[in-house]
């Protein structure tokens, strides 16, 4: 088996917002060829490609009305084709996002389903009678209200952990996995050369469909249909009727409010279920009380523990992890756990070096590489997406004021990620020459590809260090990861460790100088460390007592004598 993948770096496309070729303001597929040069020489191995099939966009394409077909906006299958052999001519791999949790209720699938309870596409997708005149349980959407939307016609509820428009596939029908597996082998025999799979550990439900009594938080019915009980039964026939019948394909599984111990089973490849996954509690310790819609500082002791807890059980069971911060739903990490004004750039820096340097394959989301923030909306008006939209209703019907409403989506919508890639400092960062479908942050000026490519000591060229570093050293990806000074309350320290040598990576997380004990801690007492890179021009060698500065970054290098 080529496991590629372990040492690649994959680049996340959100098509929308990428680059626009046509003037209709919606990015498009013949706007990634243009950049395909740009992006093989940042040095990544993989174009991970968010959904662009024809879909209503409810959900900007997680709605998926036809497997087969390219939405129209973002061009033909004809543009894909193209797209795919551009890539491939270039040593690029290509991924595509797949949707199998759910599907959009304009699927014909669906549009069959509800037409009378004994169609035979009816147990395509998970329908109840009312209990007690009112919906079958009390499962909340993840969208915000309950999970069950009542269809007249057939006088049933079915189900969508999305939104209303997203109706959930019953994986316990046999035809609806084998309908799956042939649509994947499809995309498959054209050229791809894998999946991101969407929510994938939501495919298997408790059959019993039981009320939740809110004795396991957060009490929304998540602790039935999360890392489910045929889940792993399902990803081992996955893997056999597609993945297994095509050489050097890569699979990365979402898995929403997961654990260690699945994600193991997961991606151990005895298991033979899916090469690397997604987990998201890293991003949630800066939600208070695991609230997501509010605002909450980043507990910094607690990303530490995470972050190492799951490098070392993973490895430890043969797992593999994807590192990230940054995605189409999460806001901007440069704005949530750096500083997006004052250390912009030595905060990003840091950032990227904390990530790149565990073990795991590395995802860079369009525009991370050069820093693009949140773009602070002042208006609901500005929004598109369906999850903020339904918030502000929730938070407003709560009684929350507008000022404090529009300062928690600021920061928590899934739109600061999509806004439009910023290509220049022309007229809307240079994505389109209409009216984009977002807005582009008003920092595109400052903040775009064309002056990080001029500037040697950009962001951007920092990425590009990291991924050399990646290339060129396998301590990256199979050195033993080891936290080191676990207690230091601002900075998160590690080690990556083969026989031969010793990788030490100090990130401060702070926006303020503190202090550190270096060399007179073991395992580097009297060492002197080659800096392999830092994120400030004139940092030291590794010594006894110094400063660390705001969000400074160090990585030093010990060989073994």
């Amino acid at each position: 088996m080529n496991e590629w993948w372990r040492k690649a770096v994959v680049y996340q496309i959100y098509p929308k917002s990428f680059l626009d070729t046509t003037g209709n303001g919606v990015g498009d597929l013949r706007g990634i060829i243009r950049k395909l040069d740009y992006l093989k020489d940042l040095g990544v191995d993989v174009l991970w490609l968010t959904p662009i099939y024809s879909s209503p966009q409810r959900d900007n394409g997680y709605d998926i009305r036809d497997y087969f077909s390219i939405q129209e906006e973002y061009g033909t299958m004809a543009d894909f084709e193209a797209l795919l052999n551009e890539a491939h001519a270039r040593g690029l791999k290509v991924i595509m996002d797949i949707v199998v949790n759910h599907t959009s209720t304009e699927h014909p699938w669906f549009q069959e389903a509800r037409k009378s309870k004994d169609n035979p596409y009816r147990d395509f997708y998970i329908w109840k009678d009312p209990k007690d005149g009112r919906e079958p349980n009390n499962w909340l959407s993840k969208f915000g209200g309950s999970a069950w939307e009542w269809d007249g016609e057939t006088g049933q509820y079915y189900l969508h952990l999305f939104d209303v428009t997203q109706a959930d596939l019953n994986w316990e029908n046999e035809q609806v996995r084998r309908k799956v597996y042939e649509m994947m082998r499809w995309w498959l025999d054209k050229g791809v050369d894998g999946f991101r799979l969407d929510v994938i550990n939501l495919i298997s439900k408790d059959p019993r469909f039981p009320d939740d009594d809110g004795s396991v938080p957060p009490g929304d019915g998540r602790r039935f249909y999360t890392d489910g009980p045929r889940v792993h039964e399902f990803l081992r026939e996955m893997n056999e009727e597609v993945f297994s019948r095509y050489e050097e394909v890569m699979t990365v599984g979402e898995m929403s409010s997961t654990t260690i111990p699945h994600c193991i089973q997961y991606t151990n490849p005895d298991n033979r279920e899916l090469d690397m996954v997604f987990n998201f509690h890293h991003l949630k310790v800066d939600y208070p009380n695991g609230e997501k819609w509010a605002l909450g500082e980043m507990d910094v002791p607690a990303l530490k523990r995470i972050l190492s807890t799951w490098q070392r059980k993973m490895r430890d069971g043969g797992g593999w992890n994807a590192l990230f911060w940054c995605n189409h739903d999460q806001p901007r990490v440069v704005s949530r756990y750096g500083d997006d004004g004052r250390y912009h750039r030595e905060s990003a820096k840091m950032l990227a070096t904390l990530i790149h340097l565990m073990q795991g394959t590395p995802y860079i989301y369009q525009g991370e590489e050069v820093g693009m923030t949140n773009p602070r909306f002042q208006s609901i008006d500005q929004y598109r997406d369906v999850e903020t939209l339904n918030m502000y209703r929730i938070l407003k019907e709560k009684g929350m004021d507008e000022a404090e409403v529009m300062e928690v989506i600021g920061a928590k919508s899934r739109d600061n990620s999509r806004t439009p890639m910023q290509w220049d400092e022309t007229e809307h960062a240079g994505f389109t020459a209409g009216i984009p479908w977002i807005g582009v942050s008003s920092n595109y000026g400052e903040i775009n590809v064309e002056k990080s490519l001029a500037d040697p000591k950009s962001i951007l060229y920092h990425y590009k260090e990291l991924i050399r570093l990646r290339k060129t050293h396998d301590i990256v990806t199979r050195g033993d990861f080891h936290p080191e000074f676990p207690d230091h309350p601002d900075v998160f320290a590690y080690t990556r460790n083969t026989d031969q040598e010793t990788w030490l990576i100090v990130n401060n997380l702070r926006d303020y100088p503190v202090d550190w004990i270096g060399a007179e801690s073991a395992p580097f007492q009297g060492q002197q460390g080659e800096l392999l890179l830092t994120n400030y021009p004139d940092s030291p060698q590794l010594n006894n007592l110094f400063k660390l500065r705001p969000f400074e970054s160090l990585v030093y290098r010990f060989i073994r004598s």
